[in-house]
């Protein structure tokens, strides 16, 4: 079964991190993708929120607007995609994920793909 472990930030909060503290996220994930080659089907991780566009269609004109939806101060920053036995298994290797140690990583099963 694939699960797609997604992973958001809020950027005081990553800002607020000392550089250490930073620089041991970016290694774990070097070692989380490594420890867990065989069951990663595929990971991305997304540009600073900065770079987003957000876009609605309103009476049937696209609108867009600098930055992320709502004006949330959370953010989606990557996710991973594995292919795993259980939903305990995804529960394990989302709990491995060096984001999960300063805010969390979601589970969700993933019922279609193309």
């Amino acid at each position: 079964m694939k699960y797609l472990l997604t992973m958001n930030m809020t950027p005081a909060l990553w800002e607020a991190l000392p550089d250490s503290a930073k620089q041991e996220v970016y290694d774990g994930h070097g070692a989380f993708m490594k420890d867990n080659a065989a069951e990663i089907v595929g990971t991305k991780a997304l540009a600073e929120p900065g770079e987003s566009t957000t876009v609605r269609v309103r009476d049937g004109k696209a609108q867009e607007e600098s930055g992320l939806l709502n004006g949330s101060d959370t953010f989606f920053c990557g996710y991973y995609v594995v292919d795993v036995p259980t939903k305990t298994r995804a529960i394990e290797l989302a709990a491995q994920i060096p984001d999960a140690k300063h805010t969390a990583v979601e589970v969700r099963p993933v019922v279609h793909e193309a």
